[in-house]
């Protein structure tokens, strides 16, 4: 009977325990609000460096999410690259670049883990963007970005699949 008694007190408290109300999380990290003016005057000071240049606004690490404000000059012959665990999304501000997507990297390279370049693809798309265009890279997708004229710049969203160390 004692038995019977101390079970029925461990379920008791188990069933307690569980019936708890499940609670929120909290922030991990603080948030960040950028207004137009913000970006608009980072965008003027990239673009007054040489170079190909970018600065972040959510650095990665610890984090799974990276978002970064790009200014390319010029940008040619770049290896093809493909993530394999993590997403990017571009919006572009200004100039126009054409973006190569899909296909397959021939004799890739792992330069980092899950990290894959090539110089040269097999098969694939070219799509030109502009200012305002917004383009989704799933993970596991080649892509390679060509800048012929000056003045482009873009947001990139990078989406990673584990927190970044």
């Amino acid at each position: 009977m004692k038995i019977f008694f101390g079970l029925m007190i461990i379920a008791f408290v188990v069933s307690g325990a569980s019936a708890q109300a499940k609670q929120p999380t909290s922030a991990s990290k603080p948030f960040i609000v950028k207004s137009k003016a913000d970006i608009d005057a980072m965008a003027k000071a990239l673009a007054q460096q040489a170079g190909n240049v970018s600065r972040d606004i959510v650095a990665a690490k610890g984090m799974q999410t990276r978002v970064a404000l790009f200014d390319d000059k010029k940008r040619e012959n770049d290896m093809f690259e493909l993530h394999d665990s993590s997403d990017d999304i571009y919006y572009v501000l200004d100039g126009e670049a054409t973006l190569a997507l899909g296909g397959e990297l021939v004799e890739p390279n792992e330069i980092a883990p899950g990290e894959w370049r090539s110089k040269t693809v097999k098969g694939g798309n070219p799509f030109v963007v502009k200012k305002g265009d917004l383009v989704f890279v799933p993970r596991g997708t080649v892509h390679q970005r060509t800048v012929l004229k000056k003045g482009f710049s873009m947001i990139l969203i990078k989406v990673f699949a584990a927190e970044q160390k």
